[in-house]
């Protein structure tokens, strides 16, 4: 049964992979995470007929997973050598999580909404993966007992840059947040040097609410 929905999927998952790198992604550990986690198994499956397309899906409870070219954006600039320690402020699918664990050494992620948290569980548990360590709670506070961490990805749209999240960053490491209204936002990369903080402006962006004490009101 498992093959079958392997090959049921094979094709267009191949068919994802030569659009990301039609959109320029070129980063071939990214890529071959896309093509070693099935996507299909992180969407419900009233969706799972378009997993592979490069659109977001509803999740349920008001999220979505984002459009697996924004997932390969956030995962190219990371540049990942497969020794980082990992944070992940919203797990939402685990879908992001699981390529995660093609990347780093050490995957951490946060999820607000238990329920979210339990099916994202489950399916990375369907897919074989058990590296991810995970936890609910307000993900703008970060998890300081497992700080620093090299690399800090958020996948919600914030007001502000959350301080708690720059103050858990490895000297070297970096944040990728989206930041602006719930209108529209840029994503913002912050890197901690030797001399402090610095801030890039990187892509528009367009995400569900940031929630928390250094986020967005429920």
């Amino acid at each position: 049964m498992a093959a079958a929905v392997a090959r049921q999927f094979g094709g267009a998952r191949r068919r994802l992979i030569e659009e990301l790198e039609a959109k320029g992604i070129g980063d071939i550990a990214v890529l071959k995470a896309f093509d070693d986690v099935p996507r299909h198994h992180f969407v419900p499956s009233g969706v799972a007929h378009r997993a592979y397309e490069d659109a977001p899906l509803p999740i349920g409870h008001g999220q979505t997973i984002s459009q697996p070219s924004v997932h390969a954006r956030f995962l190219s600039l990371l540049r990942l050598s497969g020794r980082e320690r990992v944070l992940e402020i919203g797990t939402g699918s685990g879908f992001q999580a699981a390529l995660l664990t093609r990347l780093a050494s050490a995957v951490f992620s946060i999820e607000r909404i238990p329920a979210l948290a339990e099916a994202a569980r489950e399916s990375l548990r369907a897919c074989g993966i058990d590296q991810v360590i995970q936890r609910v709670g307000d993900g703008t506070m970060g998890w300081p007992e497992m700080a620093p961490f090299d690399a800090i990805l958020v996948g919600a749209a914030s007001p502000e840059i959350p301080v708690p999240l720059t103050e858990q960053l490895a000297l070297g490491g970096q944040l990728l947040v989206p930041v602006g209204d719930r209108s529209g936002q840029a994503l913002v990369r912050v890197i901690r040097t030797p001399d402090g903080l610095r801030e890039e402006r990187l892509d528009p962006m367009r995400f569900v609410p940031l929630i928390g004490a250094h986020g967005f009101e429920a």
